[in-house]
């Protein structure tokens, strides 16, 4: 008899353990994670030119999370570019052309956040990001004729929110709001960045 209800206790308890065990997986938001981010990119001059353009920015991100009980600590790096791009022409000699592009954005940083539910997490960061303009200049009509290419890269500072989404236990989808600023620079420009990403990953 007492076999029996060590047995149908023995039961019982699993049910409802098994049940705890799956809900406390779910909330997991620690480990080693990778992920690929696409969405809108804009860069504006806030000096005198103001001037803005828009355009997409994609990429990838990795990072390594810490949970302690509903609190995520977590550190990040990622590698993105944009299609942003201005031309003109009879800049300085008639028939000539310039073009100022955005080229790659490094960015390394943490995270901060909470665990809004089982399967959403909330979070805002901050970092250190370097962002390269390449501006190239054409001017075939002078004698001799002149082309030059120059690569400048802008350090400056980011800060963000935005939330995670789990998928499965290891899929997630996030969206993200990020503002980067790069401070004065020496030729008179000052930028600023904002952009809006959504991105899908794995944990591992």
């Amino acid at each position: 008899m007492r076999t029996k209800l060590f047995i149908a206790a023995l039961i019982a308890s699993s049910a409802f353990a098994l049940p705890a065990l799956a809900q406390s997986q779910d909330q997991s938001f620690a480990g080693s994670h990778a992920e690929a981010i696409v969405g809108w990119d804009r860069v504006n001059d806030k000096s005198s030119y103001d001037a803005s353009r828009d355009g997409v920015t994609f990429g990838g991100n990795i990072g390594y999370d810490i949970q302690r009980g509903s609190t995520v600590f977590g550190v990040e790096g990622e590698v993105t570019g944009s299609s942003i791009s201005d031309r003109t022409s009879n800049v300085l000699n008639p028939g000539d052309r310039l073009r100022v592009k955005a080229g790659r954005d490094l960015y390394v940083g943490g995270r901060l956040g909470f665990v809004a539910n089982p399967r959403t997490l909330i979070y805002a960061k901050a970092g250190y990001t370097n962002a390269q303009f390449i501006t190239d200049y054409d001017s075939p009509a002078t004698t001799p004729a002149l082309s030059f290419r120059e690569r400048d890269n802008l350090g400056g500072w980011r800060l963000g929110a935005g939330a995670e989404f789990k998928v499965t236990d290891k899929v997630f989808a996030k969206a993200e709001y990020r503002y980067s600023n790069y401070g004065s620079q020496s030729n008179g420009v000052d930028p600023e960045r904002h952009q809006i990403v959504t991105g899908i990953g794995v944990r591992f």
